[in-house]
């Protein structure tokens, strides 16, 4: 059960549970999806169309994108920045499920809502989130780099990568592209939880055997959740991802056209004009599929090693 319920037989999940299964199903989810993951930020980052009918830049669909990295790179170039990666699913996915099993059950203890409901469970989301974001946004910035440089590489290793971000662009420069991933983590986050909450009561109790089905409805629901909320909010992260990569400019010029940008409005102002509406989206395809794995596993797995650390609990 994802959320504090009132109603239930068992004992109210504490935050370190809850930390320990989100940091699990991170763990998890970051290792399977991490190539669709890979290709979707070389997306966002080409100035040039994304379009097989009009192939302008490097990556113009997802088959020739992954041919042209599994051949220039090799089989690990997709899973590059995988380190800080899965540091940063880790980390997030602990402080963001224990923040919103601890929000849950605050607002129903101490307000008059009821913590069931799908309003909540937005809010919590997205203030959940909203924790996790400021607290893993450097592991975010380096995860980008990572996947973002091509060979040559610049940076060598994790060490390596935060040394010479250290000393090229000071601490701020591990929290670049906050702003935008604040505006969008809060309803992407939210819509999340929101929509997971909404398709499992619309899907009602599982009619297959009572522990396949119950997983097999949290992973649909959180798949088609991933999707809905992704694409809502999928402008922001494409932002966000362009001023991650701010000041990296050396690893991008083999990629093709590399954008100067001033800030949040200034990057909009200049994708809107130089790339139109289309430009807001580059990289949706494989995003939307990443979403729905990412989040259908994440939401799975939570519920999987909650069960078993529950379960786990009660033997002793």
């Amino acid at each position: 059960m994802v959320g504090y319920d009132p109603g239930s037989r068992r004992a109210a999940q504490s935050p370190e549970d809850a930390a320990l299964a989100g940091s699990s199903a991170g763990m998890v989810t970051r290792a399977l999806i991490s190539p669709f993951d890979v290709i979707k930020i070389r997306f966002q980052l080409q100035i040039e169309r994304v379009s097989s009918q009009h192939p302008e830049g490097k990556y113009w669909g997802i088959f020739q994108a992954s041919r042209c990295i599994l051949t220039e790179e090799g089989l690990s170039a997709f899973w590059k920045g995988h380190v800080p990666a899965q540091l940063l699913s880790v980390c997030y996915g602990a402080v963001q499920f224990a923040s919103f099993e601890l929000l849950t059950e605050v607002v129903h203890k101490s307000t008059p809502y009821d913590s069931r409901t799908p309003g909540v469970h937005f809010v919590c989301g997205g203030l959940g989130a909203c924790t996790a974001t400021v607290t893993c946004q450097p592991l975010d910035t380096l995860r980008t780099r990572f996947a973002a440089q091509g060979e040559p590489k610049v940076y060598q290793n994790l060490r390596h990568a935060v040394s010479t971000m250290y000393r090229a662009e000071g601490i701020l420069g591990f929290y670049r592209g906050l702003a935008p991933t604040m505006v969008a983590v809060f309803p992407y986050a939210g819509l999340q939880f929101f929509s997971y909450k909404v398709l499992k009561n619309l899907m009602g109790p599982p009619t297959m055997d009572s522990y396949v089905g119950a997983n097999l409805r949290s992973l649909i629901c959180g798949s088609c959740a991933g999707v809905i909320s992704k694409t809502v909010t999928y402008p922001f992260d494409l932002i966000k991802k362009r001023l991650q990569v701010e000041g990296f400019e050396v690893a991008r010029a083999r990629f093709g056209q590399v954008g100067r940008y001033g800030g949040f409005v200034d990057c909009a102002s200049q994708i809107a004009r130089e790339e139109g509406l289309r430009g807001f989206f580059k990289g949706l395809s494989p995003s939307l599929i990443k979403a729905a794995l990412s989040t259908g596993f994440t939401f799975f797995w939570y519920e999987i090693f909650l069960n078993a650390i529950q379960n786990l609990k009660g033997s002793q």
